[in-house]
């Protein structure tokens, strides 16, 4: 007789929009999911044509429709984490938030999808600020990078210094973790700021990779995450682990020539790793 394992997995949510490169979003979202062995469920928030190269076209769903997804789910599976990604407009982060506020959405990882690579704004200021005062008091840890974390602590950000403050601006609406991410700044190290719940502050380390296959790092470091506190990490080994497992998704994937832009990130890495592929 065959040795069966019947442990279930816990579940992470992801509210997310769709990218039909597979790069980012929630196609990012569940493919980490599945490498780090929890079960993902998502709610999709907005449908994007888009590749390597960039956004053709952008359709959002109606509040009331990403609504109806994450209460189906939430209804039936028992959700560990929950992890937010691009939310679109105003009413897609109000109704977040109000799912947040009654419990629905536990352990929930915000990465604030404001600020394209390309530095431009993605979200009217009415929406930015409904990130700050509607969502961020519920969130659990909260990912801006360095674009993003400039308009949510309105400042410039050039230095770890800066991170450290943007941080602290950030901790103020209210998320017991932030993590300012430094992926942009100049230096022979990709260094993350992780703000921690008593004030202090840490510095997560990675060595740069030289590459263009990066897409969906923002979106991969905040499901991965989720899905450690799903796991049952503590939050400050939860991000430290997302940290590990970005950066050897990126180094995995360093020369792959996926698309002629920006490539994806290598997502199951760990697995291919396993069956000896890498």
């Amino acid at each position: 007789m065959s040795d069966v394992r019947t442990t279930t997995p816990p579940s992470v949510l992801t509210v997310a929009g769709s990218d039909s490169g597979g790069g980012a979003g929630i196609q990012a979202d569940l493919k980490t999911f599945l490498t780090l062995g929890v079960h993902g469920a998502s709610a999709v928030t907005a449908i994007t044509s888009q590749n390597t190269v960039g956004v053709r076209e952008v359709f959002v769903l109606p509040s009331s429709t990403v609504r109806s997804q994450v209460e189906a789910v939430v209804s039936d599976i028992e959700i560990s984490a929950t992890k937010t990604g691009m939310l679109a407009n105003r009413e897609i982060i109000e109704t977040v938030a109000d799912l947040a506020a009654s419990g629905s959405l536990p352990n929930l990882v915000v990465d604030p999808v404001m600020v394209a690579a390309s530095g431009d704004r993605l979200l009217d200021p009415d929406a930015e600020d409904a990130y700050c005062k509607t969502l961020f008091p519920h969130a659990l840890v909260v990912t801006p990078n360095l674009r993003e974390a400039s308009v949510l602590a309105q400042r410039s950000i050039a230095s770890i210094a800066d991170m450290e403050q943007a941080a602290d601006a950030i901790a103020a609406f209210g998320p017991r973790y932030v993590v300012v991410k430094g992926g942009h700044l100049e230096g022979a190290e990709a260094i993350d700021v992780m703000r921690l719940p008593d004030g202090s502050h840490k510095l997560l380390r990675a060595r740069r990779i030289e590459t263009r296959n990066i897409h969906g790092t923002g979106c991969t470091f905040a499901s991965a995450i989720a899905a450690f506190l799903a796991r049952g990490e503590e939050p400050e080994q939860a991000i430290e682990a997302a940290k590990e497992y970005i950066t050897h998704a990126i180094a995995s994937a360093a020369a792959w020539k996926i698309g002629s832009g920006r490539g994806p990130v290598d997502h199951l890495w760990r697995a291919r790793q396993n069956q000896g592929l890498l």
